[in-house]
């Protein structure tokens, strides 16, 4: 169901950052069959601690990975190179990351400079990136301010995301803390970022940004909202983003513990999907109306574990890999193209503490 041969690859590299503080040893490298759902271990880049987010240059070469400590002082993130013909990743060199937790990176499309969201820092760091892929110092930190509604978890500034827009005019930045997202216009040239007041959202009381993630046609993007289960819908154009639609995650008249995760449209633009963790764990799906990018919710699944806090689509479609923190795996689901349902295959991935999945083509 789902699955049909493509004269695409077939085959992908499939990286997983994870959280090192139990049985991880760091960064786990897997070749990924989307023709049949099969996986092969190739190794892990050990010596990596806590590299929970993770990052590609766009021709692969390189990776930069997190490595989320809480203190400010040991909070870094790390560049390596990716050899695809030996298929293993070497550690080029680390810098601080300027703030505590930094839990997401990205890399601008031409290559140029890397982006760290520091979430216990409250701040945004940007990485110059040399000429063998390794990292300079940080050259620009900002540092929002503000809190929110939630005393719990919005006493203060937590950026959870820096995405790229897909013309790589803008970094946008979601700030769980002050219930923001905040657009900064990027020059690739200068490497400068500077604050676009046109293109700060302000999100819901207590809705809490967490991930952003924008429409192959690049017309649409999509926030999902950890603290109350939401999905907003945007149209991008005049280098802003128009919310059109809110949408929820959660069942009809839910009243159990609330936290979304992660959020990715499926390559052909007709699907979208989101991840809830605490009491539901699982992915729910919505119909993308390709007229103006809303939402139709059409199924939820679960997600095969504890904490689905990351999954990755497999650039054919055929397949949705979820990776649930809590109980060490990832689960390989069938995706089905025309109506956007997911199907447990029964393979399943051992790792402990799974938290970011990347997928790259092995060719």
């Amino acid at each position: 169901m789902g699955c049909s041969s493509t004269t695409a690859s077939s085959e992908y590299y499939l990286f997983v950052g994870t959280y090192t503080d139990e049985a991880s040893d760091g960064i786990y490298l897997y070749k990924f069959n989307a023709e049949d759902g099969s996986v092969d271990s190739l190794g892990v880049a050990g010596g990596v601690e806590n590299p929970s987010y993770l990052t590609l240059s766009s021709d692969y070469s390189n990776l930069y990975a997190v490595n989320e400590r809480a203190d400010s002082s040991e909070a870094s993130v790390s560049a390596f190179a990716f050899d695809s013909e030996a298929e293993k990743l070497t550690f080029i060199n680390k810098q601080s990351s300027m703030g505590g937790a930094p839990c997401y990176v990205s890399i601008d499309y031409s290559g140029q400079a890397v982006f760290v969201g520091n979430y216990l820092g409250g701040s945004v760091s940007m990485f110059p990136v040399r000429e063998d892929g390794s990292l300079g110092k940080a050259s620009v930190t900002i540092q929002h301010e503000g809190s929110s509604v939630n005393k719990d978890r919005q006493q203060s500034p937590h950026v959870h995301c820096t995405y790229l827009s897909p013309d790589n005019k803008y970094l946008l930045v979601n700030d769980l803390g002050t219930d923001k997202v905040y657009g900064y216009a990027f020059d690739n040239q200068s490497l400068n970022l500077q604050k676009n007041p046109s293109f700060t959202y302000q999100a819901v009381a207590g809705a809490g940004p967490r991930h952003l993630t924008f429409h192959p046609s690049g017309t649409f993007a999509y926030l999902i909202n950890e603290l109350n289960g939401t999905i907003v819908t945007f149209k991008y154009q005049a280098d802003s983003l128009q919310k059109s639609q809110t949408i929820s995650t959660l069942p009809e008249n839910y009243d159990g513990a609330i936290s979304g995760a992660d959020i990715h449209v499926s390559p052909d633009g007709r699907f979208l999907y989101a991840s809830n963790r605490e009491d539901l764990n699982n992915i729910v799906t919505y119909a993308i109306d390709p007229k103006d990018g809303t939402l139709e919710k059409v199924g939820s699944y679960s997600s095969g574990g504890v904490h689905p806090r990351n999954f990755a689509i497999d650039p054919t479609g055929n397949y949705l890999l979820a990776a649930n923190r809590n109980t060490d795996n990832i689960v390989i689901f069938e995706r089905n193209k025309e109506n956007g349902a997911l199907s447990a295959t029964g393979n399943e991935i051992e790792v402990s503490q799974p938290v970011c999945l990347k997928l790259i083509p092995t060719d």
